[in-house]
């Protein structure tokens, strides 16, 4: 090896880096601040314009895009043809490149960025010289990370790079330069509003490997979006406990995204993705009662999700049974103290819990060789009208609201019981939505007279009405549009149900 390129963004350890690569008689060519940087620390550096003829030009936008980079760069040292063809052009082989990028990530990040500022932060030379000395790297050692530098030193104390080496440090590279690639993308079109592309790349970074996935015989990592995400995962703190496992990100997600429907006091208790109690009341402790006496025995080993500081009496009452996760925007101290006495609880804070996903985001599920990709279910009614003899009373009105809110964040074929503000019967997940009425009465621990009813979608059949109304239930909301809808408002007029349709239905599968 006799000669590296350096031309850095994220200027973490260059010095030393080139510090000791000029102690092994390497040759440094170096870029603009890069090479201001070396030279600061007395490091021989050989200006890019030294090796191309060319000035640098365009307020920096050329100044790599030369021949005389990427012929050193892409010549097979194998290939006799080629390096006769570089001895006539007077080009030198480049044998090490480092190099990072304009700092994209970090300016798209910053609030109240142009777009003009983004575009300048743009990196055309430098992916352009990864790609090409990553495509050589059986000949060129490519490193694109500062962590790798401690690593590539070590071997090449040792003799040489080893290909194996070289293969990593150059797959590195093809992921950095796609990710880099499809920041910018996602950026431009988000820009416009604009529709999903024909093709479709994401990216994301990793935030840590994970004990396994669903289940011990399954690898799992953990993944984030780019940039900030207020009110999600990404931006929590765990404060005590181990870390989560899969089940426990995905678990705690869809109690999150539930709780976000409320702004009035509200804990959100769930287990296996779906709800088993939701209570809204007066303050945290109130609404943690609802949500525990909905269902008692389901809360165990479940989440609880708070859209209020936990206070001293909520904690207390949190203890009692074995919880999993809570995760709330905040902790009193007491309150962390006496949750803290328990070993094997995750306690999680979320400043931003109740900030929702924006407009643009999108739900995505994997399936055998694709992938499903939609907007998230943003909105919650379309149009509300009632269709029988009787008008909901205000209390009920506002009972089949909360009910509408927990519903659409269970699995379908789903039904909610509501009495009071909180949830008192829930049947998620069913294949027959007479069944999803049925397990939610029977599972209800108390009277269902005088409950109302919420339906993720339409009722196919009169049956579901009729088992609703004989258990005692009073108001029914769902969004309409079966064939068969006048033979349902014809059971709940003879029940004297009052029967409300939102013209929007909520499956979540």
């Amino acid at each position: 090896m006799k000669r590296a390129l350096i031309s850095v963004s994220d200027k973490r350890g260059i010095v030393e880096f080139a510090k000791k690569l000029q102690d092994m008689n390497i040759e440094i060519i170096s870029t603009g601040g890069t090479a201001k940087v070396l030279k600061e620390n007395e490091i021989r550096v050989i200006g890019i314009s030294e090796i191309t003829n060319f000035p640098e030009c365009l307020d920096g936008r050329v100044k790599t895009l030369h021949p005389a980079v990427h012929g050193g760069l892409l010549a097979r040292r194998d290939d006799e043809n080629h390096m006769n063809q570089l001895k006539d052009l007077n080009i030198t082989p480049i044998d090490l490149v480092v190099i990072n990028l304009y700092p994209f990530k970090e300016t798209i990040s910053k609030e109240d960025v142009t777009l003009e500022e983004a575009i300048e932060n743009i990196d055309i030379g430098g992916p352009t010289m990864l790609r090409s000395a990553a495509k050589n790297h059986k000949d060129v050692v490519v490193v694109c990370n500062p962590d790798d530098y401690e690593n590539v030193i070590h071997e090449m104390k040792q003799g040489e790079i080893s290909y194996d080496t070289k293969y990593r440090l150059a797959l590195k590279v093809f992921e950095h330069t796609a990710h880099y690639d499809a920041l910018i993308s996602e950026y431009l079109r988000k820009e416009i509003n604009g529709d999903l592309p024909n093709t479709l790349t994401l990216t994301y970074e990793k935030v840590q490997d994970l004990r396994y996935g669903e289940n011990p015989h399954q690898k799992a990592v953990f993944y984030k979006e780019v940039g900030r995400k207020e009110g999600s995962l990404i931006e929590a703190t765990k404060l005590h406990g181990k870390e989560l496992s899969f089940n426990n990100i995905n678990d705690t997600n869809g109690a999150l995204e539930l709780l976000k429907e409320y702004e009035e006091p509200t804990v959100v208790a769930v287990k296996h993705t779906n709800a088993c109690g939701v209570g809204s009341g007066y303050d945290i402790y109130d609404a943690y009662i609802k949500a525990y006496e909905c269902d008692s025995v389901s809360i165990f080993g479940g989440i609880i999700a708070a859209n209020r500081k936990i206070d001293k009496k909520t904690a207390e009452e949190i203890n009692k049974i074995f919880i999993e996760i809570v995760i709330a925007p905040d902790f009193d101290e007491d309150a962390l103290e006496i949750l803290q006495s328990k070993k094997n609880i995750r306690i999680v804070k979320l400043p931003n819990i109740s900030v929702k996903q924006s407009k643009g985001s999108l739900d995505m599920k994997k399936v055998n060789g694709g992938i499903l990709i939609q907007e998230i279910d943003h909105d919650l009614i379309e149009d509300i009208k009632v269709v029988t003899e009787r008008i909901p009373t205000e209390k009920e009105m506002k009972d089949l609201l909360f009910g509408l809110k927990v519903v659409k964040h269970i699995k379908s074929n789903g039904i909610v019981l509501v009495k009071d503000q909180k949830t008192i019967g829930i049947g998620p997940g069913q294949v027959n939505r007479i069944w999803a009425v049925e397990n939610s009465i029977k599972q209800s621990n108390e009277e269902v007279k005088g409950s109302v009813l919420a339906s993720d979608a339409f009722f196919p059949f009169s049956d579901c009405v009729e088992e609703a109304a004989k258990a005692g239930v009073t108001a029914i909301i769902q969004p309409g549009g079966s064939i068969r809808d006048e033979e349902s408002i014809k059971m709940a007029n003879e029940y004297g149900i009052a029967m409300v349709f939102t013209s929007m239905r909520h499956f979540k599968h």
